[in-house]
């Protein structure tokens, strides 16, 4: 894990570096409906010592779930480190899905327009859009269980309302480590609370997983002048160490004919 965020440093630290009229964000956006909050933006976590988790206290998990979850954590004992690399599907090129995209370091982009929000995750595995429904529709009978889920979502004031199922049971609930089952139920509730902090409520059901349903809350940030830079894929990781292999191997081939 402590290559991941090595990685994102480096990758901030070259996104910087670049000419400014890159990082110039238009202020073009679709139509929004009327009457609504605008929640549009570039958000990214507040700094803070657990943002790689929902809460300082552990979820409350079921005896199998909790024994997974120490298997997911052997020899971890400080609370904001990281589950272990060999446990953590992300490592496998998997997506962090819904809800451990919130815990992640890097920002993400909402875009919200009449009848949909799309949410993009900048990711150093595989970037994985999420489109949330808010043209009135409930979620479809055997939708299949993906990293994402299915999600819609309805306005109560000023506050989004986004209701999420069908979450594949490979994924995290946290960076830390928190399994979950696939009757994961995710209720999240956006409010921008000033122009420039988006705060985000959250709420977990899964009686197979959890012995009761638990809260959390988070807060982001708007970072304007942040360009969402797309591209990253677990393929790429992938790619240089095969690169890496060849040369290895054609330089063995080298001094195996002298």
């Amino acid at each position: 894990m402590q290559n991941r965020w090595t990685a994102w440093i480096l990758t901030v630290a070259v996104a910087l570096s670049l000419s400014p009229a890159l990082w110039a964000q238009t202020s073009a956006r679709p139509e929004v409906a009327r009457n609504t909050p605008d929640l549009s933006g570039i958000w990214i976590q507040s700094p803070g010592r657990l943002q790689g988790r929902f809460s300082a206290e552990d979820a409350p998990l079921q005896p199998w779930a909790l024994e997974v979850y120490k298997a997911n954590r052997q020899g971890v004992t400080n609370p904001g480190q990281s589950g272990l690399n060999g446990m953590d599907p992300e490592m496998y090129c998997l997506p962090e899905g819904v809800p451990r995209v919130y815990t992640m370091p890097p920002p993400f982009e909402l875009v919200q327009v009449p009848g949909r929000i799309y949410m993009f995750f900048q990711s150093l595995q595989n970037p994985v859009p999420r489109y949330i429904y808010t043209d009135g529709r409930g979620h479809p009978e055997g939708y299949p269980t993906t990293a994402m889920g299915h999600s819609v979502g309805h306005w109560d004031g000023d506050t989004l309302v986004v209701d999420t199922v069908a979450l594949d049971e490979v994924t995290w609930i946290d960076d830390a480590g928190t399994p979950h089952s696939e009757a994961l139920h995710v209720v999240e509730r956006f409010r921008r609370v000033d122009h420039n902090t988006l705060e985000i409520e959250f709420r977990f059901e899964d009686p197979k997983a959890f012995t009761k349903p638990w809260t959390a809350k988070k807060v982001y940030k708007l970072t304007p002048d942040w360009q969402y830079i797309p591209g990253f894929a677990c393929e790429d990781r992938f790619k240089t160490d095969f690169e890496q292999k060849s040369l290895r191997d054609k330089k063995d081939w080298i001094e195996f004919r002298k």
